[in-house]
């Protein structure tokens, strides 16, 4: 998996996001994440009083897999173009069509 910098996640998920209009799926994942990437021992108190939490978010489309960590004075700039980028990529998809009820004869 590899870890890039928010403005270089969004590039590569708009490649991801083109790649997959043809065929399949882009998967999306997003967590919060402390900054450790080995577990601690517990021993009954807190390592970390007042940890700044930040959001990992991870994308997969087949064996392409790209993530990035968004800090927390970088999320609304980041979320904002997200959205942008969503709204831009997801105009492919079809339209459910309803079935048709079928009229009750009252006696």
């Amino acid at each position: 998996m590899v870890l890039l910098g928010n403005d270089e996640f969004l590039a590569e998920l708009t490649k991801l996001f083109q790649k997959a209009r043809g065929e399949g799926s882009v998967t999306m994942t997003m967590k919060r994440y402390d900054g450790r990437t080995k577990p601690e021992p517990r021993d009954g108190t807190p390592a970390v009083k007042n940890p700044s939490y930040k959001c990992l978010i991870r994308a997969q489309f087949r064996s392409n897999k790209i993530s990035t960590v968004v800090e927390q004075r970088d999320v609304e700039k980041f979320s904002t173009a997200y959205s942008n980028l969503l709204k831009m990529s997801v105009n492919g998809l079809k339209r459910l069509k309803k079935p048709k009820k079928k009229a009750v004869a009252t006696q």
